[in-house]
């Protein structure tokens, strides 16, 4: 293929993307007939403006999670797995809700809560917080900004977090392997397993969807996880499955 300009390039790298679903360095570089190097940069930019997300060695479609969140973008299933968690949570109860759509839905069934006192590394999450009548306790993680996931990694967040010890987490996932655990697209996975260490409960909030991708990067092994709510869609072996990891599945009702 012969060369293209910048901005050619860059559109067919994107197409390339939504065909696939994943694209590699190498291939590229041989297929636009340009070095390595200018691919990195394609990539970089093309990651900057939010339209894909870089991994080792090329790009992977951009997460549902890491897009804008709106109460518009929220699915039902989310809405009736937050509902459920919802009713493990008690008044006065020390919790961590990770950055993330499915466990942002948490938010507004937090309202009848009293005493919270809630950790996020997420500003929608901790925005949302301080904006309910309740007035929970809100606690934010600092650290360094992670454009991919939206929301603070780093050491900082990680001594932050140590610092406290919290009765309940609430993560997300971007895939669940019936073997491995919960699975995520960004290679950042250090504070999901402070977040799991420092709670006496961990819950993973995830549709019974998520069990269809095929992620590489294992955020929580089974054994790191209490309980996951999902949605009634899951089928029984492999509902079945999972409980033999010593994991408790809820399924949240979505008629």
């Amino acid at each position: 293929m012969q060369k293209r300009n910048t901005q050619q390039r860059r559109r067919a790298i994107i197409e390339r993307l939504n065909l696939d679903g994943e694209v590699s360095v190498d291939l590229l570089s041989k297929s636009f007939s340009t070095s390595e190097v200018t691919i990195r940069k394609d990539l970089a930019e093309l990651e900057n403006n939010g339209l894909l997300l870089r991994k080792f060695g090329g790009a992977v479609l951009l997460p549902v999670e890491s897009s804008e969140l709106s109460s518009e973008k929220v699915s039902t299933r989310k809405i009736a797995i937050a509902k459920l968690a919802a009713t493990l949570i008690k008044d006065h109860n020390r919790i961590i809700i990770d950055s993330g759509s499915t466990t942002s839905a948490l938010i507004p069934e937090l309202k009848s809560k009293l005493g919270l006192v809630v950790m996020t590394n997420s500003l929608h999450v901790a925005n949302s917080l301080l904006e309910q009548e309740n007035e929970p306790k809100v606690l934010m993680t600092g650290g360094s900004w992670d454009a991919q996931s939206h929301s603070f990694q780093g050491q900082m967040a990680e001594q932050m977090l140590q610092a406290y010890n919290f009765d309940q987490a609430f993560l997300g996932a971007a895939g669940l392997d019936i073997e491995k655990g919960s699975t995520t697209f960004n290679e950042l996975t250090h504070l999901s397993r402070v977040m799991a260490d420092v709670a006496n409960q961990v819950i993973v909030m995830a549709e019974s969807e998520k069990l269809q991708r095929k992620i590489p990067n294992v955020e929580l092994p089974w054994k790191s996880i209490s309980i996951l709510i999902t949605d009634d869609e899951i089928d029984l072996k492999t509902k079945n499955l999972i409980e033999q990891q010593g994991v408790e599945v809820f399924c949240a009702s979505t008629q």
